[in-house]
């Protein structure tokens, strides 16, 4: 029996539906969204993911307001864009698309965002406030895939949860919030000793470490819910971190990859937008 499909395509569309109410609400009161997006270098990959970004903005009617710098751009100037952006009361989110080119410290373009206005939420006064549970924003890709198991009705309260990845983006966040809703969370990564035998024990897997195809069959449970956050080009095509052709005969349900987990990532990020703007009109919390 094939698992289930985790259509985060089809979530999005229908999330993307609802938000487009809340922004044309806004606008009949005369308040406008605008996300400013700044791209460093010409690296392919990430001038894919803004213009997909840019896209998102145009069918929901918020503004996309892009800053295309070379990628000599030295460490100075790009801070003193974000100071700029920071400061301009138009402007309602700032994203730095990532991975910056070399010479360039991600951590530090990162810090000088205002939290306000940090749509990624990848700035340490909200992750401090994830950690806590008490948050505005939260990362995309996390709370995209909080989303999905929630729109299936998958339970997390009292389930062993593996998630594979540690990083900051992904991989720690999603450990919070799985834990925050009662799962009972391992935390795997390139050191774990025996990560055949603890992916097996999952309920809920969680794959986020960017290896095409390495979570293959004897390594999930037979009826667990499998979530691919992986996206990597082989030979032509895109394909996640999860065997799916022989996983999806073990599991319950499924993400695939492309059409699982990405389109969630890219709606949650217009909903913070959303949500910092609304904050910054004193509006609380639309969404």
């Amino acid at each position: 029996m094939m698992a289930q499909i985790i259509d985060g395509k089809a979530l999005s569309l229908q999330k993307k539906q609802e938000l487009k109410k809340t922004v044309d609400a806004m606008r009949q009161k005369g308040l406008t969204v605008c996300l400013a997006v700044i791209l460093v270098g010409d690296d392919p990959a990430s001038g894919v993911y803004v213009a997909n970004k840019e896209k998102d903005c145009a069918e929901l009617g918020i503004e996309s307001r892009p800053y295309r710098l070379p990628a000599d751009t030295k460490m100075e100037d790009l801070l003193t864009l974000v100071d700029q952006l920071n400061r301009d009361p138009s402007v309602n989110g700032i994203l730095c698309q990532l991975p910056l080119p070399s010479g360039l410290n991600a951590d530090r373009v990162i810090a000088a965002i205002d939290p306000r206005k940090d749509v990624d939420a990848f700035h340490p006064e909200n992750v401090g406030h994830i950690m806590i549970g008490r948050y505005h924003f939260l990362p995309c890709t996390p709370a995209g895939v909080m989303k999905m198991l929630d729109h299936y009705g998958v339970e997390i309260r009292g389930k062993r949860c593996v998630v594979v990845g540690r990083s900051n983006i992904v991989g720690k966040p999603m450990a919070m919030l799985l834990l925050q809703r009662d799962g009972t969370v391992t935390v795997c990564h390139s050191k774990t000793k025996g990560l055949t035998e603890i992916c097996r024990e999952a309920d809920i897997l969680v794959c986020a470490i960017g290896r095409p195809r390495f979570i293959t069959a004897d390594m999930v449970k037979d009826g667990a819910v499998v979530i691919d956050v992986g996206m990597n080009r082989v030979n032509g095509h895109w394909c996640g971190d999860v065997d799916f052709e022989a996983v999806s005969g073990k599991a319950s349900a499924i993400t695939p990859v492309p059409g699982g987990v990405g389109p969630m990532t890219r709606e949650v990020l217009m909903e913070n937008t959303v949500m910092a703007a609304a904050l910054q009109y004193d509006m609380g919390e639309p969404v």
